[in-house]
């Protein structure tokens, strides 16, 4: 007989698209009087939706279960679920070494998973509520996941096993998951999935992340749209009209490229060269003047030389991403990587990170100082004691820089305001309202 569970904690790890994943499942809770709680010790039962990505990641989840476990062998709470990716790729292994939790779920099909979910805590599933999501960001901004899964064959990257194929949301649903937000008050949509510009080619045979662009941009209310997570292979270059005309569509792109040696891009699997990747990246920023690109990049990958790792240290100083994040290589099984010896050890992993990192803090530093005396349209996320924070088109939540605003004014959250940025740090900007 199942006990009620009236209060739940849901911890979710991990990228984006977990979040998004937990607040779906937040309003079939609330919708089924389940109340959810900000502290674990306060609830009946802990869910939480792991994360399995890269060795760190894992490592987190484990712990978070683990004290998930300790609060019910205690008594503290009665019950301990665990879903997402990481429950997904070891949930065999994890029966065995934490039989503690109650149950473990899957991250392949997440319709499923949620209602398996409701099920096994005795609550009904209500297909009223498609679309319907708890916001858990500041309720501006919203994250828009697109699609599920991926088809990228990338050697070093487990997530096709742990989340499938891509499979596209259906246009309908996307736009009505839009529209049910922008009512929720939300000013900026963030598209997101695997990989975004793969959007349709799974049912029409054709990248149509633009349609999905189009359409979002036809919402009131909604004032900016971020698109994340762009593959550069194979790049549907009718995006690039659309990142330059469509009015409420960012000039932003984020695009992890990897690397740039041809020799650890073929490796890797990337189907892409170095030629072909410059040529692209040249192509954006000439084409739409003003594009913040960000991108991500794997150092200490197995077949990296000191010479790669040299060419692409040499790339970051040169081409000047506006924003950048760096990521050791993380072996991981069931990729194709792994058949690889993990020759460098994580000492050198790390050294080159920072070389990579400490490049791109000159090349935000001397941005920043471009950008003194200018003026620029930020949002406001919130407030501290002696500013205001708030973004740029340029700038993404949670992963790239913020804009200080003095309080010489009363300013809203959430709202948009113009100012004028009068001093800088390495990834940050000064600013007082015009």
């Amino acid at each position: 007989m199942k006990v009620k569970k009236d209060k739940i904690k849901i911890i979710t790890l991990g990228c984006s698209k977990n979040l998004v994943d937990s607040e779906f499942i937040m309003s079939q809770m609330k919708s089924n009087d389940i109340e959810i709680v900000e502290d674990e010790k306060n609830s009946n039962t802990v869910l939480i939706n792991t994360c399995g990505f890269i060795e760190a990641a894992k490592q987190e989840s484990i712990d978070t279960i683990l004290r998930a476990v300790d609060l019910k062998e205690k008594k503290k709470i009665q019950s301990v679920y665990v879903a997402g990716c990481l429950s997904d790729r070891y949930g065999v292994e994890l029966e065995k070494e934490i039989p503690q939790v109650d149950k473990y779920f899957g991250a392949t099909d997440k319709h499923q998973t949620v209602i398996d979910i409701l099920n096994e805590i005795g609550v009904d599933y209500k297909s009223s509520l498609l679309g319907e999501r708890i916001i858990t960001t500041p309720n501006h901004f919203a994250y828009l996941k697109i699609s599920e899964g991926c088809n990228n064959p990338c050697s070093f990257c487990a997530i096709p096993v742990m989340r499938g194929k891509h499979v596209s949301k259906p246009l309908k649903q996307i736009v009505m998951e839009g529209q049910s937000l922008a009512s929720k008050g939300v000013k900026e949509l963030i598209v997101i999935g695997q990989d975004t510009t793969y959007w349709g080619f799974d049912t029409d045979n054709k990248r149509n992340v633009t349609v999905v662009l189009e359409e979002l941009s036809k919402l009131k209310g909604i004032e900016w749209i971020r698109l994340m997570y762009a593959y550069p292979s194979r790049f549907p270059l009718e995006l690039i009209d659309a990142l330059k005309n469509i009015d409420n569509v960012c000039k932003y792109l984020d695009m992890p490229i990897q690397h740039i040696a041809d020799n650890v891009l073929k490796s890797m699997r990337r189907g892409i060269t170095t030629k072909t990747t410059v040529n692209l990246l040249e192509k954006l920023r000439k084409e739409v003047p003003g594009i913040a690109l960000r991108t991500t990049f794997i150092t200490g990958y197995p077949d990296e030389t000191e010479k790669d790792f040299e060419q692409l240290l040499n790339f970051v100083k040169e081409f000047k991403f506006d924003r950048l994040g760096v990521f050791p290589y993380s072996h991981e099984e069931g990729t194709a990587a792994f058949d690889l010896p993990d020759r460098i050890p994580m000492k050198e992993k790390l050294l080159r990170q920072k070389l990579l990192l400490d490049a791109q803090r000159e090349n935000s530093l001397d941005a920043n100082k471009g950008s003194i005396g200018k003026e620029f349209k930020v949002i406001i996320d919130r407030e501290e004691k002696e500013h205001y924070i708030g973004r740029t088109y340029k700038d993404a939540p949670e992963i790239d820089q913020e804009v200080y605003v003095n309080k010489n004014e009363k300013l809203e959250i959430g709202n948009f305001c113009n100012v004028k940025i009068y001093d800088s740090e390495e990834f940050d900007l000064f600013a007082e309202k015009v």
